[in-house]
């Protein structure tokens, strides 16, 4: 009999104390999961402080930088399939069952979630507009670090990780997987942070519609960068 596969969730994060207890809690009580590696960029808050109250989670340290730390993650993984979570996204309980469900077709490498983009505290009058934001995830051929990309190990060796990029690192992942065979998007999704979109609704509308094309059209990442703002 063939051994399932075992996932290796991996976390990037840079000062995530409001968010990273929670998400080290459903990871732990989402059934399925192989270990989880949270690896930390620098954080001057608590974040390291409430990852070592989580027993079974491995703490890392990288150079700042989300394409970085994720790589540093996947060099120490274990796993067969590595499932790349931000802190502010939360997966459905039965996240493991679509990855592996997903992975058993083998001329998929990699896949990811739908959004659904909520709140982040207290409810917010903008939060019907929050609804636009996850069209994106339903029609884009390629998808982004948002959708809890998973991808198999030796997929994510062959095309050499994340680019070492401080912006659109999850987009050009994603493209240089798609040239390895098909990248699926499932039917369930992951709760989505819309705090950057409540904070400054019209400034991140016009950057998340316009980067991407931009850097197709081969704008360099450090210049996206430099008006993104706050990059983790």
């Amino acid at each position: 009999m063939e051994r399932a596969a075992t996932i290796s969730v991996i976390v990037p994060v840079l000062d995530e104390e409001a968010r990273l207890g929670r998400r080290l809690a459903e990871l732990a009580a989402t059934p399925g999961l192989g270990e989880v590696l949270v690896v930390d960029g620098g954080s001057a808050d608590s974040t390291v402080a409430i990852a070592h109250t989580f027993s079974g989670v491995r703490l890392l340290s990288a150079a700042r930088g989300r394409a970085r730390q994720m790589n540093a993650g996947a060099a120490a993984a274990v796993g067969d399939v590595f499932l790349f979570l931000h802190a502010d996204v939360s997966l459905p309980r039965d996240a493991a069952a679509w990855i592996v469900r997903t992975l058993a077709d083998p001329r998929v490498v990699a896949g990811a979630f739908r959004t659904w983009t909520v709140p982040d505290g207290a409810p917010s009058r903008l939060g019907p507009l929050l609804r636009l934001a996850d069209i994106r995830s339903r029609v884009a051929r390629f998808p982004y670090g948002d959708q809890a990309i998973f991808v198999r190990r030796d997929a994510f060796a062959r095309v050499g990780g994340f680019p070492d990029q401080p912006l659109m690192e999850d987009l050009e992942l994603s493209r240089r997987l798609r040239r390895l065979g098909r990248i699926a998007t499932v039917p369930a999704v992951v709760r989505v942070s819309g705090r950057r979109f409540v904070a400054r609704p019209i400034r991140f509308t016009l950057i998340a519609r316009t980067f991407p094309t931009l850097y197709r059209l081969g704008v360099p990442p450090r210049v996206l960068a430099r008006f993104w703002g706050d990059v983790r």
